[in-house]
């Protein structure tokens, strides 16, 4: 389904900024049915303006998707639009509004165990820093701004302050203050900027569509003076980083999962005889210690394992099969291998059309693309690199991908025409009005390693010792 002319098309955030949004359009009354902090729901109707549709998205989709001109109109913070400013300067994004609320800011920190106190320690240092963040552009910014000499960014899909500081010597990452970045055993060397909500536009739509009864609403008691940008503002905090003297590192590094993969995995690991103990429950630690004083375990995400295995921060790591074979197909050389199916985590990675499209299989959609009916083919995905594959493999040339961070279901039909997603019952993509027409893979979740560090004299005993534990959860 590709856009009306005359509809106006506004991208409202998930998470942190969905309560004061609604606030403000309540307030406004261009406000939403079903819009509030217990929605379920993607697509919105306007009460007031049949014109006006609205659709529910991640903040970092948000800015994109404004971006390349398929809303009008969104509401996001002001960090990831900065993101997407600092890699695509030339971009048709524009901020239109400041908006009269906001929450934390964007903060480079470093641990408190490692002796870092000032900016100026960061300055002149022999070797590479490295450098863990969600905000990859914003952060090849700063370090222009700092003048380091060399460094290395590794970007993650979220929980950057938990690989400081064994995994990376500096993060940049989004918090609501400094005490919360404290409470992670960080220390906030420079607030970059403080994150305020924008109405943001393309400024393409704008220029052939008439979007004032919309802006007409946002009176001047909604607007905020813009906060000033300036990357490199030093942390207020008033004390020094403490210098603690780090224990000496352990034999094996473990990368266990969070969200909805820890549950099993815990059960997994008791079952094996594996005891790690905070691992179970609703605890929301990220160091954690085992019965093995020699295994050194921490909890992140499982999209980003493979490429920290990879880079040697992590010698063994629980991850899903999807993302080892989305991140093989980047980069065929890895030195990443899977050493186990642990068999449970089980999910399809399958290719979705919303139900209305008259295509049966992969063949009907190409002969579609062929014939230029769905010509270039909007494909949304998680799994940009599993996609890419599909696609060629299919002799599918016309294609444009569209990087998603989640609710990926929520795009089709209006903001892409096919949908590469992981599903285990079909029934929420039954529930967003889409079938599936072909599996791609199968994944489960595996226990992936390195093959340096699997082959290394030091660790190959200790490494070879986990996985026949783990074997034994197997029988």
């Amino acid at each position: 389904m590709r856009h009306q002319s005359n509809s106006v098309r506004l991208a409202l955030p998930k998470g942190r900024f969905l309560s004061p949004t609604a606030d403000l359009l309540n307030g406004i009354a261009l406000g939403f049915e079903d819009y509030d902090s217990g929605t379920r729901r993607y697509r919105l109707q306007s009460p007031r303006y049949p014109f006006l549709s609205a659709k529910v998205l991640q903040e970092r989709d948000i800015c994109v998707q404004v971006a390349v001109g398929n809303y009008e109109l969104g509401i996001c913070g002001s960090d990831w639009i900065e993101e997407l400013q600092a890699g695509y300067p030339a971009s048709t994004l524009v901020r239109l509004l400041g908006l009269n609320y906001g929450d934390g800011s964007l903060y480079l920190v470093a641990s408190c165990h490692s002796g870092i106190s000032d900016v100026g320690d960061l300055v002149g240092r022999q070797g590479t820093w490295r450098i863990v963040s969600e905000y990859s552009n914003l952060t090849q910014a700063l370090t222009s701004n700092l003048r380091l000499r060399s460094f290395r960014i590794f970007p993650v899909w979220g929980a950057a302050g938990a690989y400081l500081p064994e995994d990376a010597d500096l993060a940049v990452l989004w918090a609501r203050n400094e005490k919360e970045v404290e409470s992670q055993g960080l220390f906030p060397l420079m607030e970059l900027f403080p994150v305020q909500a924008f109405l943001i536009a393309n400024r393409d739509q704008l220029e052939n569509k008439d979007v004032s009864p919309i802006l007409d609403c946002f009176g001047p008691s909604t607007i905020s003076r813009p906060r000033t940008v300036a990357l490199g503002k030093p942390s207020v905090a008033a004390r020094s980083a403490a210098s603690l003297s780090q224990g000496q590192e352990k034999g094996v590094k473990l990368a266990l999962p969070d969200g909805h993969q820890k549950a099993p995995t815990s059960q997994f690991l008791e079952r094996a005889g594996l005891k790690i103990e905070g691992y179970s429950g609703k605890t929301s630690e990220r160091r954690l210690s085992a019965d093995l004083e020699w295994l050194s375990i921490k909890v992140i995400r499982p999209q980003d394992m493979p490429l920290h295995v990879a880079n040697g921060n992590f010698d063994l790591a629980v991850t899903g099969r999807d993302w080892l074979l989305e991140h093989l197909y980047r980069f065929p050389s890895s030195p990443v291998i899977e050493l186990l199916d642990l068999g449970f985590g089980k999910v399809k990675i399958v290719a979705a059309l919303a139900q209305e499209t008259s295509v049966a299989d992969i063949a009907d959609l190409r002969a579609l693309v062929q014939a230029g009916k769905l010509s270039p083919l909007r494909v949304a995905s998680e799994y940009v690199n599993i996609a890419d594959k599909y696609l060629r493999d299919n002799h599918i040339s016309s294609y444009r991908l569209i990087p998603t961070w989640g609710a990926s279901e929520a795009f089709l039909p209006e903001d892409a025409d096919l949908l590469i997603d992981n599903t285990q019952t079909g029934k929420t993509l039954a529930e967003h009005n889409l079938r599936v027409i072909d599996v791609l893979l199968r994944s489960s979740a595996c226990l992936i390693g390195n093959e340096h560090s699997i082959s290394s004299p030091d660790r190959r005993g200790k490494i070879e010792s986990v996985v026949a534990m783990l074997r034994r959860g197997l029988e």
